[in-house]
């Protein structure tokens, strides 16, 4: 099999934005990551588990190379002391250890956060990838992919779906590399009055088509940052996260993620500063129009018109989904999309629903608690006992300022 990830710009956007402040500011941290298939009917097989290794090998040997260096250098908030960073850095297949038992991927990666927070992305990308041209025909695949692609851009461009601004959110769960490159390529070309094609996580791809590169920060940062430092008490890992985040980036690049420990939690920081300072908010789990709703609410009792702030859904979309929620706020804030699996795979196949998430930092466990139930993937329960225990105490005794 080809090299699936020849660049290490092939990444989504928000690990950089994420990397620059963690070499910041938390340049010492610790991390493990988990990687888990949540698909029960899916097994794997030896000799896929071994194009995988040899995959994410060829994934290590890469380096940075001086025009990619640039590319990086020329956006906005991107900062000349982490581009020479990248310059000397490089993933570490020690970093990596595999197992296999009864059809069961274990993955997990272990080092400093600077370095296994680059690897998720890339290792589902190629995860996914050899899966699906290892036990199926992908040539098959492919055909069924383009076809309901093109279906896709042919009902955008002629106004079936109002969608507003919205970009490609597909590297870590696509068909392929191949796929991904087709379904932008033709994005790129169809738009209507309605709906903006803005751009790609995928910065390798954003460059090559000359699209936006899209992304601001993940649960990890949340996580990392808040329960990172076991001084903190987690339920306010929000306002150490969101602090850290303005230190790094001031009124750049702000787009807070809401629901790592809860939206009502992340509520009680996200107060008239930050709430200022953040140009908007993404929604990753639980009802769009409800959360939506709680955050137009939210900026108008801070004194602050939504019409200002964006709203970026980014949580399991369609456009047939991404429509409904557009036609529902539109006028009332600035709407956004990231749509991710139902853009780079979608076929007659079901996408594996894979995820690599991080498990510890610094030694202890570090939890998400979402909006639904099913996201998390803390290994001690006792953690998120202690976790949910504190957020109680803090949601039940504290006053809002």
């Amino acid at each position: 099999m080809e090299q699936i990830i020849k660049s290490l710009l092939e990444n989504d956007l928000y690990k950089f934005s994420m990397g620059q402040a963690i070499y910041h500011q938390f340049s010492d941290y610790k991390t493990t990551w988990s990687f888990k298939c949540r698909n029960k009917d899916v097994k794997f097989n030896e000799e896929t588990v071994e194009e995988i290794k040899r995959q994410i090998r060829l994934y290590c040997n890469l380096r940075f190379k001086e025009d990619e260096l640039e590319y990086l250098n020329g956006i906005r908030w991107i900062k000349g002391s982490y581009v020479d960073f990248l310059r000397l850095w490089k993933p570490r297949y020690d970093d990596f250890r595999f197992e296999l038992h009864d059809g069961e991927l274990q993955i997990e990666t272990f080092g400093t956060w600077l370095n296994t927070s680059m690897y998720e992305i890339p290792t589902l990308a190629i995860v996914n990838e050899v899966y699906f041209r290892m036990n199926y025909d992908y040539e098959k695949l492919m055909a069924d992919f383009r076809a309901r692609a093109d279906e896709k851009c042919r009902k955008v461009q002629e106004g079936v779906y109002k969608l507003g601004s919205y970009s490609e959110f597909g590297l870590r769960r696509r068909l392929s590399a191949e796929a991904q490159e087709y379904i932008i390529s033709e994005l790129s070309k169809t738009n209507s009055k309605d709906s903006h094609f803005l751009g790609t996580s995928n910065v390798f791809l954003a460059r090559k088509f000359n699209l936006t590169p899209v992304g601001t920060m993940a649960h990890e940062w949340i996580m990392c940052v808040g329960q990172g430092d076991h001084k903190h008490n987690p339920a306010y890992s929000n306002y150490y996260a969101l602090n850290a985040w303005v230190k790094e980036y001031g009124v750049l690049n702000g787009t807070a993620l809401t629901d790592t420990i809860t939206t009502d939690t992340f509520l009680r920081d996200f107060r008239l500063t930050f709430a200022t300072l953040f140009s908007g908010v993404r929604h990753d789990s639980g009802d769009p129009i409800v959360w939506g709703n709680v955050m137009i609410a939210h900026y108008e009792q801070l004194g602050i018109d939504p019409k200002n702030k964006t709203l970026l859904f980014s949580d399991s979309l369609s456009f047939e989904k991404a429509n409904r929620i557009y036609e529902h706020f539109n006028g009332r804030c600035k709407v956004a999309f990231g749509i991710g699996t139902y853009l780079s795979n979608d076929t007659y196949i079901e996408p594996l629903n894979i995820v690599m998430k991080v498990t510890k930092c610094n030694g202890q466990d570090v939890a998400k608690i979402s909006d639904v139930e099913g996201k998390g993937m803390c290994k001690n329960q006792e953690y998120v006992d202690y976790l949910k225990r504190s957020i109680d105490w803090r949601m039940k005794n504290e006053g809002v300022k």
